[in-house]
C-alpha cells in the first residue's frame, strides 16, 4: 500500500503509527484552553493535534436538537445549535494557533465540520490534510468538492455500512483524490466492548485499497494498542485537559496522563512486533549453548557400537546436534570415547 505524506509525517503500514490528538471543542470557545490542548498533545507524542472548523449555522438548523451522550455529559437539554455556538473555533485563533503548533513541532489539522465553508477555510490556512468526521461520510458532495483540493483524506466511517464506506472512497477516486485513510470507529462515547468490532477494521483493509487506521471512542488505552497490532496505520483518540470541564465531550475524552499512556503504549507495538523474519536475536545468539549435543554417559571401547545405554542429549550445544541421534545409534566409535565427550563426526 502507498505511503501518505502528511506534512513531513509518513504514514502507512509500515511506517510509526501517525497518532492524533482528537481536541475537537474541548477548548469549550477559549483560545488559551485551544494552546494547552496543542501543548498537552505535543508532549504526550502525538503527531497531530485536530480541532473543528464551523460555524453552528453551517452544520446545523435552528431544529436540531443535542444527541443523548450530549445531554446526558452537559446535564442539561438545549438546541444543538446553541451548544454549537459556544463551541466554534474562532476564524482569529488560526494563525496563532498554526504558529504554536510548529513552535511545539505538531502538526495542525481541523475537521471542515461547517462543509464547503469550512474547506475554503481550511484550504486558505494550508492545513496539510483533511479528517471528515463520521457525519459526513454520506456528504458526497463535500468529499468530492474537497477531493479535488489534491489534499490527503481521513475519513471517519462510525454509522456507516461497508457499501457506504466504499461508496465514500469510489467518490473521492473518482473527483482525483488518491491520498486516503479511512478510521473504523463507532459512533458512542464512550463505546462498549461489545460494540468495537475491530474485526471490522481488518475487513476494510482487505477491501478498501486504502489505508486504515482507527478512531477510538473507548475508555482506556486497550483498544488503541489492539487496533495497532491488527495493522492500523492512524490512532484518533479525545483529548481533554480536565475531565470535569463544561462541554459536550470532556467526560467522555482521555486526560493528558491517560492519553501520554495510550501514545507510550501504542508506540511500544512496532516495537514489541519487530521483524517478521524469524531468526534467533542477538541476545539469543548467546544463549545457543542451552541447547543440547549427543553426548557419552559411560566410557565408550574402539569398535563399540553406539546405543542408548553409552548416549543421551545434554547440554552444552557445541558437539553433534540431537538430530542425528537416531542415526549414529548402531555405528561403531572410531576410537576410545571418554565418558562426557560431547560427540562429533570424527569419533563414529
Amino acid at each position: 500500500m502507498k505511503n501518505i505524506l502528511i506534512q513531513n509525517r509518513r504514514i502507512g503500514y509500515n511506517e510509526p503509527v501517525f497518532i492524533i490528538a482528537e481536541a475537537g471543542v474541548n477548548h469549550n470557545g477559549k483560545l488559551d484552553l485551544a494552546l494547552k490542548l496543542v501543548d498537552a498533545a505535543a508532549s504526550a507524542g502525538a503527531d497531530a493535534v485536530k480541532f473543528q472548523t464551523f460555524r453552528a449555522e453551517q452544520v446545523v438548523t435552528e431544529s436540531g436538537e443535542m444527541v443523548e451522550y450530549q445531554k446526558k455529559n452537559l446535564g442539561k437539554v438545549e438546541s444543538q445549535i446553541e451548544m454549537l455556538r459556544k463551541l466554534e473555533f474562532d476564524e482569529s485563533w488560526y494563525p496563532q494557533v498554526i504558529a504554536h503548533c510548529k513552535k511545539m513541532g505538531i502538526i495542525f489539522l481541523s475537521t471542515p465540520h461547517g462543509s464547503f465553508a469550512s474547506v475554503d477555510l481550511l484550504k486558505d490556512f494550508s492545513v496539510p490534510a483533511f479528517k471528515f468526521g463520521s457525519g459526513d461520510l454520506t456528504s458526497l458532495p463535500l468529499l468530492t468538492y474537497a477531493a479535488k483540493l489534491g489534499k490527503p483524506m481521513i475519513l471517519g466511517t462510525g454509522m456507516a455500512t461497508m457499501a457506504e464506506v466504499k461508496e465514500a472512497v469510489k467518490t473521492i477516486k473518482k473527483a482525483g483524490g488518491d491520498k486516503i485513510i479511512v478510521l473504523h470507529c463507532t459512533t458512542n462515547y464512550p463505546c462498549p466492548s461489545e460494540e468495537i468490532n475491530l474485526r471490522a477494521m481488518q475487513t476494510m483493509m482487505k477491501e478498501l485499497n486504502v489505508l486504515v487506521g482507527y478512531s477510538d471512542h473507548t475508555n482506556g488505552s486497550q483498544v488503541a494498542v489492539m487496533a495497532t497490532s491488527l495493522g492500523a496505520c492512524v490512532i484518533e483518540k479525545h483529548l481533554t485537559l480536565d475531565n470535569n470541564l463544561p462541554g459536550p465531550d470532556h467526560r467522555t475524552s482521555s486526560n493528558r496522563i491517560d492519553f501520554k499512556k495510550m501514545v507510550d503504549e501504542v508506540r511500544a507495538v512496532n516495537i514489541i512486533l519487530g521483524s517478521a523474519i524469524k531468526k534467533p536475536t542477538e541476545s539469543e545468539k548467546k544463549l545457543l549453548v542451552i541447547r543440547r549435543s549427543i553426548v557419552a554417559v559411560r566410557d565408550i571401547k574402539k569398535g563399540e557400537r553406539f546405543t542408548r545405554n553409552n548416549l543421551d542429549i545434554k547440554r552444552p550445544a557445541n558437539g553433534l546436534a540431537p538430530k542425528y541421534f537416531d542415526k549414529v545409534l548402531g555405528k561403531r566409535a572410531k576410537k576410545y570415547i571418554k565418558r562426557g565427550t560431547l560427540l562429533n563426526r570424527n569419533l563414529i
